[in-house]
């Protein structure tokens, strides 16, 4: 589906695939001239997300799932560190509780596939070890 969004007076056009979680595509979107839209043209609602990069085709390795619905607050780790079984690597906030989540193994980061701020469902892949 794609949608246009408006975030800090930019427009964005952006791409979301429906089987996925994840951000297809982002491309700044053209500004037409000033002529208002009518409300019956909308056809679908506008998803308020934050342009990002559009993450990679999921590489091989151990998945680290989020164990429920909430909200990132912090990613400790980025692509490439090496992570010790044990290691916090993501903060979610859920039910107004942090909430850390660790390296079930020790590895070496491959894919990081949340971003601070966002919104992620149970059993959302966080990041690939």
């Amino acid at each position: 589906m794609k949608y246009i969004v408006t975030l800090n007076g930019k427009k964005y056009a952006v791409e979301v695939d429906q089987t996925e979680a994840a951000l297809v595509s982002v491309e700044e979107a053209p500004v037409a001239a000033a002529a208002p839209a009518a409300p019956a043209a909308i056809a679908a609602p506008v998803a308020a997300v934050a342009p990002a990069a559009a993450p990679v085709a999921q590489t091989e390795g151990v998945p680290v799932l989020a164990p429920m619905p909430g909200t990132i607050l912090k990613v400790n780790v980025a692509v490439g560190d090496s992570v010790k079984a044990g290691q916090v690597l993501v903060i979610l906030e859920a039910m107004k509780m942090e909430n850390e989540i660790a390296a079930q193994q020790d590895g070496t980061v491959k894919q990081i596939l949340a971003q601070k701020g966002a919104s992620v469902n149970t059993d959302a892949v966080l990041l690939v070890i």
